[in-house]
């Protein structure tokens, strides 16, 4: 009897890190084919004689409804299940990428990179990680929003090396084969295993002891109506400005200005593409290491002043950006290394943040405040696309970004200040 219990409890604990792992790879996948187009840029440039702005356009139409699709996604999931809405994200992507392979003009990247890959990857944004760790777990939450989050950012970066290989081996096409193969890999996995709450596979929540107060059937509101009271709730609350727009900043100063163009400003400098490319995926990975320190972090410390140096550091590494590119291989190393901890460390102090402001509305809420992340990207993106145009290279767009950076560094500091103490206990 005593074996047989010890395999049920075995069993019934595993379920979590299925969940985990499933979101994980889902998170992965979903990011790195939304990233994909910025190591196709020089390509498209070369392939279809279209500039650097006319390019950059989808991929800021793409960072923007990646981030707004959040609040609906949120909404959607609740009133429908995480596992259906995961599975119409990933066919949009695989259906956006797979059917780019025959585009020859801007308009068809502008409907298929920019529009379909832009909701589909925004489906299965960072909310879908808040809504998972917030159903899922009690105990260790932060530490699973971290893990989490390093997945959707590192998915951004890691795969970009193998895609500038395989573009200077076969091409471009190979690439957006390549990623609609991935999503549909992914479709089959989430279908296998994926279950929308606890209650699904006869569990609580992990670390929880009694059964969660809040309703566990799909709530019957319009979507679009609860992700706009969401949205109501929000703008009446400081904190929810503040949050938003420091959240802005940071979604600027990482996927949009980074994410988007740093490959072709080391081009710029003589760095071939395939080495900036791994330069990202070099970040990717020492965000996984961050991002999930950064969580851990969040269950114990005081998340204003935890975001207060992510935001200051990451502006100083901005403005050294400009002369490590300039410099030696040592100078972009260190950047390298600096800037890859600080990638989204600031997601798990602000997901944290917006449960303690706003509670049980916290998960809509917060794909407000996502929304507000990709317009900082999504302005990043092509605004930086035309600042480059006008000044002829990077230097006052990394500059600017990294004073942005020290901005937002005094805006976390007044959220929930009321209510934090210096630090927390588990």
């Amino acid at each position: 009897m005593k074996n047989i219990h010890s395999s049920s409890e075995l069993k019934s604990h595993s379920i979590y890190w299925v969940i985990v792992g499933v979101t994980f790879l889902t998170l992965l996948v979903a990011a790195g084919v939304r990233s994909t187009p910025g190591v196709l840029i020089v390509p498209f440039e070369q392939s279809f004689g279209w500039s650097r702005a006319e390019v950059t356009f989808p991929i800021a139409i793409n960072l923007a409804l990646y981030g707004l699709c959040g609040p609906f996604a949120a909404a959607f999931m609740e009133r429908y299940g995480v596992k259906k809405i995961i599975l119409v994200a990933l066919s949009l992507l695989f259906i956006g990428t797979s059917l780019s392979a025959w585009m020859q003009e801007i308009w068809q990247m502008t409907l298929l990179w920019g529009l379909v890959v832009g909701v589909g990857s925004g489906l299965t944004s960072s909310v879908l990680g808040a809504i998972v760790a917030n159903r899922w777990f009690k105990k260790k939450r932060g530490l699973i929003v971290g893990v989490f989050t390093a997945s959707g950012a590192t998915g951004q970066l890691v795969f970009l090396p193998i895609f500038a290989k395989i573009i200077s081996a076969y091409g471009w096409h190979m690439v957006v084969w390549s990623t609609s193969l991935a999503s549909l890999s992914v479709i089959v996995l989430v279908g296998l295993f994926m279950r929308n709450r606890p209650s699904d596979a006869g569990v609580l929540p992990y670390g929880a002891k009694d059964k969660p107060s809040e309703v566990e059937n799909n709530s019957n509101i319009n979507p679009f109506l609860s992700a706009l009271n969401g949205l109501k709730i929000g703008v009446r609350s400081k904190d929810f400005w503040l949050l938003a727009g420091s959240f802005f900043v940071c979604g600027l100063s990482t996927n949009g200005l980074i994410g988007t163009h740093l490959i072709p400003a080391c081009m710029e400098h003589g760095i071939p593409e395939v080495t900036a490319a791994s330069m990202l995926a070099f970040m990717g990975i020492f965000d996984i290491l961050g991002t999930t320190l950064s969580g851990w972090l969040s269950d114990r410390w005081n998340t204003r002043w935890l975001l207060f140096w992510y935001y200051s550091l990451r502006g100083i590494s901005l403005v050294f950006l400009p002369f490590a590119l300039d410099s030696n291989f040592l100078g972009i190393s260190i950047f390298v290394v600096f800037y890859g901890l600080d990638w989204v460390a600031t997601v798990p102090p602000t997901v944290r943040l917006c449960s303690d402001v706003f509670g049980k509305q916290s998960g809509v809420i917060f794909g407000w405040i996502w929304a507000s992340h990709q317009l900082g990207a999504a302005t990043a993106a092509f605004g930086g696309g035309i600042l480059h145009a006008w000044f002829g290279n990077y230097t006052f767009i990394f500059i600017f970004a990294g004073i942005l950076c020290a901005t937002a560094s005094g805006f976390v500091l007044q959220i929930n200040r009321e209510k934090k103490p210096m630090t927390q206990s588990m």
